[in-house]
């Protein structure tokens, strides 16, 4: 805890007086254009890969970048995407998921999660993936994560507030993939205003 009190007090020093005039127009402005859907991992970090300002992401952060489908239940996933775009007005959302992904480990290679019960609840939000996934093989981690973008996004496109902009043709759903490792990111699909 020590470190990040260090980082806290050289981002005061440092950091935020170059960015005053910024942190001044957001203290009473928030407009973000895109809604990123990333992974908790904290090796994944939005506003570093896409080199976003403050205020420019609204972030939704979930193990395994899951966005369960809609049902009439609330929860903290489904309010978030609802208040981006039918609040907000965000244009674009990602959903993006990474190389070495522990929950899409967990699931490629069967462990046993009896332990984590939660975890292994909420990874049910990508039975569809994985069984997607599984003529790429058994343990096969990459495939599984570009089947779970992919499912993840058509899970999105249930939520009304999403279902209702892609009708009406102004939001464009994106499916990346970031490799940790070489610091790419590849782009899966794109379901988009025309509909395509």
């Amino acid at each position: 805890m020590p470190d990040l009190m260090d980082g806290v007090a050289n981002f005061r020093r440092d950091v935020f007086p170059a960015k005053a005039g910024l942190f001044a127009r957001l203290a009473t402005e928030h407009r973000p254009a895109t809604l990123f859907i990333g992974c908790s991992d904290a090796r994944v970090v939005p506003e570093l890969i896409t080199q976003s300002e403050p205020g420019e992401l609204f972030v939704i952060r979930t193990a395994g970048n899951l966005v369960p489908a809609h049902s009439p239940t609330a929860d903290g996933t489904a309010a978030s995407i609802e208040y981006a775009v039918s609040v907000l007005g965000v244009t674009d959302v990602i959903v993006c998921g990474h190389s070495g992904c522990g929950a899409m480990t967990a699931l490629a290679e069967g462990h046993d999660l009896t332990g984590a019960p939660q975890v292994a609840t909420w990874l049910r939000h990508a039975d569809a993936s994985l069984a997607r996934a599984a003529t790429a093989g058994p343990g096969e981690v990459a495939a599984l994560v570009w089947a779970n973008v992919s499912a993840q996004l058509r899970n999105l496109a249930t939520h009304p507030s999403v279902a209702r902009a892609l009708a009406e043709r102004r939001l464009t759903l994106h499916g990346w993939v970031f490799d940790i490792a070489s610091g790419t990111v590849d782009r899966l699909e794109t379901l988009d205003r025309t509909g395509v």
